[in-house]
């Protein structure tokens, strides 16, 4: 077997492809952020060092010492959940609702990064709980997204029984679950965070898809926010909405990769069939001087004694 034989047998020069177009695609979105946020994110610097100077002008007590204080305990509070606005402290983030929502985010990989354990007691258990949570997640998560798809195919071969068309029938199911999912895992839980955390629509929507791809930026969380009292329900509700939004955008995700195969399988086999054509044809076409020699093997008769 030769060289040429292993790399088509490994399919090498396809993996090479992948990766750089996977790190093409990388570099794209790097370039593009760097464009987009470069400059905000130095007129955001000028803007904090320009207040930085006002504050300690007008606050002649205040000197560099006291604003690296004052900066710690805002981080601090910060961190626990606690409010700076007025005389009162709020529970923080340490209860038992909020707590499960942590255990969510963990398990399911997101980390938004708002709160994590500080003693070594809580730090050791998040190893261990995250340790066995991970893969019994995804495995609820696979079923759950498996039973999903098991409902829109019987959907889909009730419709079919009755219409009797199998392309336009799936298409159609598979249109209306997609569209399903989104108005109830983006659309309606945007239209709640902008009405109990003060969102824009944009910052909504962003936050709905930041936490179900399990990026999880931490830039905005929901139910955090220590100056506003959420009611009882709301920990539960996203709770809920995080671990079957999870399962729809894992189907979805599948739905997009089994696309992605399909059209890559297709077009290997168009370049093999293509490529097994051209040798049919070399073949066919052979070296003249071996078809002369045939051609006058057939035209002379044999010679008899």
């Amino acid at each position: 077997m030769g060289i040429k034989e292993m790399l088509n047998l490994a399919w090498v020069p396809s993996i090479l492809m992948l990766g750089l177009v996977y790190v093409v695609y990388v570099l794209i979105g790097g370039v593009v952020f760097w464009k987009l946020e470069g400059d905000l994110g130095e007129k955001d610097i000028s803007r904090l060092v320009v207040n930085k100077k006002r504050l300690l002008t007008t606050y002649t007590c205040l000197n560099q010492d006291g604003l690296e204080e004052v900066a710690q305990v805002v981080q601090d509070a910060s961190k626990v959940g606690l409010s700076l606005k007025g005389n009162y402290t709020t529970d923080g983030f340490w209860k038992f609702t909020s707590s499960a929502v942590f255990a969510a985010t963990v398990v399911t990989t997101i980390g938004y990064g708002n709160m994590s354990p500080s003693s070594t007691a809580g730090q050791i258990f998040c190893v261990f709980f995250a340790l066995f949570g991970i893969p019994l997640n995804m495995v609820v998560l696979n079923r759950v997204g498996k039973y999903m798809l098991v409902i829109e195919r019987n959907i889909s071969d009730f419709v079919q029984g009755k219409t009797r068309r199998r392309r336009c029938t799936r298409f159609f199911v598979h249109l209306v679950s997609y569209l399903s999912g989104t108005v109830l895992f983006f659309v309606v839980p945007m239209l709640v965070f902008q009405q109990h955390e003060g969102w824009t629509y944009s910052q909504a929507i962003y936050y709905c898809f930041i936490t179900l791809s399990t990026i999880g930026f931490g830039d905005f969380v929901a139910d955090s926010n220590p100056d506003k009292v959420y009611p009882e329900w709301y920990s539960v509700l996203m709770a809920s909405w995080i671990f079957f939004g999870l399962a729809w955008l894992a189907l979805l995700i599948n739905h997009s990769m089994d696309i992605l195969e399909r059209l890559n399988t297709h077009f290997k086999q168009r370049w093999a069939g293509q490529k097994q054509e051209e040798e049919c044809g070399s073949a066919e076409g052979g070296n003249p001087e071996t078809q002369v020699e045939e051609e006058d093997e057939i035209k002379t008769p044999p010679i008899t004694q």
